[in-house]
């Protein structure tokens, strides 16, 4: 009986260790998990509807720390660059005049799984949807329809690492590039 106990305890041993050294990747010298950022953006709708405090307050809540913030007026090209990815779509004249309409507040958030916990905060892109089946999302909370929603979120840790570059990299005097 005792050798069997042994060979139990060794086995599960073995097996923690293993464990352990397999998920030792995923973890940061820290203890926790790998920190992620990720773009968030409250449109001209939220700045005229007056919601950034009220957006603000469901990030820190959530657990996110805003680590760089500025209001900024996209012109037309900027706007156009920033959503490329849809200018073949039937809505992108629309989107870009949306986006020229007043200033929008860009943030960079950081948390452990940044970007789907965002992107589950802002709830669907319809608003009206997200009103039905997402009641206390972002994008419920104040979104008018699919267009006018309120906020942005990047949906991918590759799109997460560009929007931030494009709104967050500067030129210095010296022509070196600097970013967060």
């Amino acid at each position: 009986m005792t050798i069997r106990l042994i060979l139990l305890r060794s086995r599960f041993c073995f097996c923690f260790f293993f464990v352990a050294v397999a998920f030792s990747g995923v973890f940061a010298s820290n203890g926790g998990m790998k920190m992620e950022k990720t773009l968030a953006m409250i449109k001209p709708d939220g700045l005229r509807g007056n919601y950034t405090e009220r957006i603000k307050g469901a990030i820190v809540e959530s657990g996110f720390r805003i680590l760089e913030e500025r209001i900024v007026e996209l012109d037309e090209d900027r706007a156009s660059r920033f959503y490329a990815e849809h200018s073949s779509r039937s809505f992108f004249p629309n989107l870009v005049k949306y986006m020229t309409s007043g200033p929008v507040c860009i943030m960079v958030l950081e948390k452990q799984n940044a970007i789907a916990d965002w992107r589950a905060l802002i709830g669907p892109t319809d608003s009206v949807k997200a009103k039905a089946t997402h009641p206390n999302s972002i994008r419920a909370m104040c979104g008018l329809d699919s267009e006018k929603n309120c906020v942005h979120g990047s949906d991918s840790l590759l799109s997460a690492q560009r929007e931030i570059s494009f709104f967050f990299e500067e030129e210095t005097e010296s022509g070196v590039v600097n970013s967060v």
